[in-house]
């Protein structure tokens, strides 16, 4: 796909993958348009990068979603790409009294995130409803460009699951298996559905595993991210980055070997989080 003369919106692009998506995309020639939740973010990103347009918007409130479709399509009619990319990332041990709702015993922990029945689902509403409700929203717009794409931003995770982030990975594997019915599903349209499966990398998502994971298995951003536009050129639709190539042979291979080496990290994080 040609990447240049485009207007693409990118959802979470003030920081990570987010951030990268619109720095490179920008110096090909395209209109950026972020979103973001938080003000001063996108006050920043506009400083760091002159030129792009910015909304303060939430991508797990449909309402904001409805809202920021009157605002982008009045604006930037043209708009004619979408990439999703907007997620959360937590930390979570299922057995915690807090996650579990049992508040009345809940330890302090900085380990489990989670806090609630409500609270419990949060990543759903950004990671997976998220993305569905925003394709859904902008998709008649879509269908009427000559040209369009959606990029769906997934994880090694949708693959072989990480324990230790139980509510992350079943989002990326419910994205995932989405962007592939949504991609037969729009075969004979002018729109084209992508998929990044993205490895761990240095990224703010990845933040509260600082302690679990091997920062020399991370990969850099930018490099991710020049593998995925690349990728998109040359119309891959499914884009695996890095040792996100591993991870999907190793899935395919020996699933279970996979399995137990990341479980052996979260019965670690889970041992910590019981001592007194």
């Amino acid at each position: 796909m040609e990447l240049r003369n485009n207007t693409i919106l990118i959802t979470g692009g003030t920081s990570g993958f987010g951030l990268e998506f619109a720095a490179q995309l920008q110096r090909l020639g395209n209109t950026i348009l972020i979103t973001g939740r938080n003000a001063s973010k996108l006050d920043e990103t506009r400083r760091r990068l002159p030129g792009i347009h910015t909304f303060q918007s939430d991508v797990s409130d449909p309402k904001a979603i409805e809202s920021l479709y009157q605002q982008v399509t009045k604006q930037f009619p043209d708009l004619n790409i979408l990439i999703n990319n907007a997620g959360e990332m937590r930390r979570i041990i299922l057995q915690d009294a807090a996650t579990a709702g049992d508040t009345t015993t809940a330890a302090t922990t900085d380990t489990a995130t989670a806090t609630g029945l409500s609270d419990i689902t949060r990543e759903i509403e950004i990671n997976l409803s998220g993305p569905i409700r925003m394709i859904q929203q902008f998709l008649p717009h879509l269908l009427k460009r000559s040209s369009a794409a959606i990029i769906n931003v997934t994880s090694g995770l949708a693959l072989i699951p990480l324990p230790l982030a139980p509510i992350y990975g079943a989002t990326k594997s419910g994205l995932r298996s989405y962007t592939q019915s949504l991609r037969a599903q729009l075969k004979h349209t002018p729109i084209k559905v992508f998929e990044l499966v993205a490895p761990g990398a240095k990224t703010p998502l990845n933040d509260k595993f600082a302690g679990d994971v091997d920062a020399k298995m991370l990969m850099e951003p930018d490099k991710l991210i020049a593998v995925g536009i690349k990728g998109i050129q040359k119309d891959k639709l499914t884009i695996y980055p890095g040792l996100a190539r591993v991870i999907r042979i190793m899935s395919r291979l020996a699933p279970g070997l996979l399995l137990n080496q990341l479980s052996k990290m979260s019965e670690k994080a889970m041992a910590m989080n019981q001592k007194p």
